[in-house]
């Protein structure tokens, strides 16, 4: 039995060559912790374990075991204690860890390693832990895991396909796809193309497609190794030639002040004098800015942008107004620039009718005293919460889900987006995870 006297910690680790994976554990000594993970037989010495957060715990084994439940998903299926990392889900570890009842608070740990190896640790009474040992705070080790997974890692060309042999063929005939958010295609090499743009140019003759423009953003990153010039932005338009064959003309746009970006005024006048379709991956870290875009423009589209968006308040008018729905997929992997497997949640997102939507059987739709006891609740403000894709049938008043009834279509089902804001519970006085409120019609 654990000595009640001595701290519990529970900790999220990560060694500097594994920026897609994270360690969640926990101890009673979080300096003899790290100094056995950097002193693993076989470990480099230019690999080295940092922090990411470290709290003290009244209970570290019952929230162990509430976190491997919680993230089951997230856990690698032959070594459970990696999990899989990214900005977002490092948060939705976090707040879990601060949520749990036996979270007493959250510690820094401070480390000065000679020669990358760790040999002082000390805690300092803050909230927001540093790391020295790379010149960075938490939070820039969060924006640039956040700044990799927007603007380096590719949709794979199988998740593009998928989702998109979905829709009826012809919605594609004569038109004008755009892809306002990739990179242009190199003709001859897949490996050198985005997934959108190399799936319209592999099946340009099957869609009969009139046109297809693609732009390359210029900046710090190598994208597809197009080069990185500033500037400069690539813009492919795919004809066809005199036997029917599509057919590649570059259009090199090579002013000072076009960068490529989807909101460069450039860019906006193709999208709204020639553009039919919208179909690309806009970056995460400015999905606000290209839905307000995009939904001004009332452009079709076939988008992917983060799961989370059908659940918050920058978005949920669209939704609200039946401007915007779920597509057919889920997104979770992408590839790094190294082709390397990597996880984010993503969905498919359009404008375009969905038929027989596979996800409806998702959706548990019942009488409300006919919903397991586990899957409902009622929060402090008495506002019922439902869980697990469970839908009350005959409950008039609004009720809080979560983002998966949106995305498995509960709004074609009778019910409504009741609210434009999300809504937090609280529960026992303890913010709960976000949800929405939706109305059965």
């Amino acid at each position: 039995m654990k000595n009640k006297t001595e701290k519990q910690y529970i900790y999220i680790a990560q060694a500097s060559n594994s920026d897609n994976v994270c360690k969640i554990g926990i101890t009673d000594n979080l300096e003899r912790r790290l100094k056995n993970y950097n002193n693993m037989t076989g470990k480099s010495k230019s690999v080295v374990y940092q922090y990411l957060f470290t709290c003290e715990v009244n209970d570290m084994a019952a929230v162990e075991k509430d976190i491997k439940e919680k993230f089951k998903d997230d856990r690698e299926s032959k070594n459970k204690e990696i999990y899989f990392y990214n900005h977002n889900k490092f948060e939705n570890y976090v707040n879990f860890i601060k949520s749990h009842k036996s979270f007493v608070k959250e510690v820094i740990v401070e480390i000065e390693p000679p020669k990358q190896i760790v040999t002082e640790i000390k805690y300092v009474p803050k909230t927001t832990p540093t790391l020295k040992e790379r010149g960075l705070t938490r939070v820039d080790v969060m924006n640039k895991a956040k700044n990799v997974k927007n603007d380096e890692f590719y949709t794979r060309y199988e998740d593009v396909e998928k989702e998109l042999s979905k829709y009826d063929i012809s919605i594609w005939k004569d038109k004008v796809v755009f892809c306002n958010c990739d990179d242009a295609i190199d003709e001859t090499n897949e490996k050198k193309s985005s997934a959108f743009a190399w799936y319209f140019y592999k099946n340009f003759k099957k869609l009969e497609l009139k046109k297809l423009i693609c732009t390359h953003f210029s900046g710090q990153v190598n994208l597809f190794g197009a080069g990185v010039k500033a500037y400069i932005a690539y813009i492919y338009t795919l004809t066809k030639d005199d036997s029917g064959e599509p057919k590649v003309e570059k259009i090199i746009y090579e002013k000072e002040d076009y960068n490529g970006s989807f909101d460069h005024p450039i860019s906006l006048k193709i999208l709204n004098e020639e553009a039919d379709i919208v179909c690309t991956n806009p970056p995460f870290s400015r999905s606000i800015d290209f839905w307000k875009i995009l939904i001004k423009s009332g452009k079709k589209f076939i988008i992917i942008s983060n799961k989370r968006i059908a659940i918050h308040t920058k978005y949920l008018p669209y939704f609200k107004n039946n401007q915007v729905w779920a597509g057919y997929n889920r997104v979770d992997w992408y590839e790094s620039p190294k082709r390397q497997r990597t996880d984010a949640s993503g969905f498919w997102f359009t404008n375009f009718p969905i038929n027989d939507r596979p996800k409806y059987k998702q959706l548990k739709i019942m009488p409300l005293n006919e919903i397991p006891e586990k899957f409902k609740l009622y929060d402090d403000s008495k506002m019922l919460i439902v869980r697990n894709c469970y839908i009350p049938s005959d409950y008039k008043k609004p009720f809080a889900v979560s983002n998966h009834p949106i995305v498995n279509g509960i709004l074609e089902k009778g019910y409504k987006i009741f609210d434009e804001k999300e809504y937090i519970p609280v529960i026992n006085g303890k913010k709960d995870f976000s949800k929405v409120l939706i109305q059965k019609i």
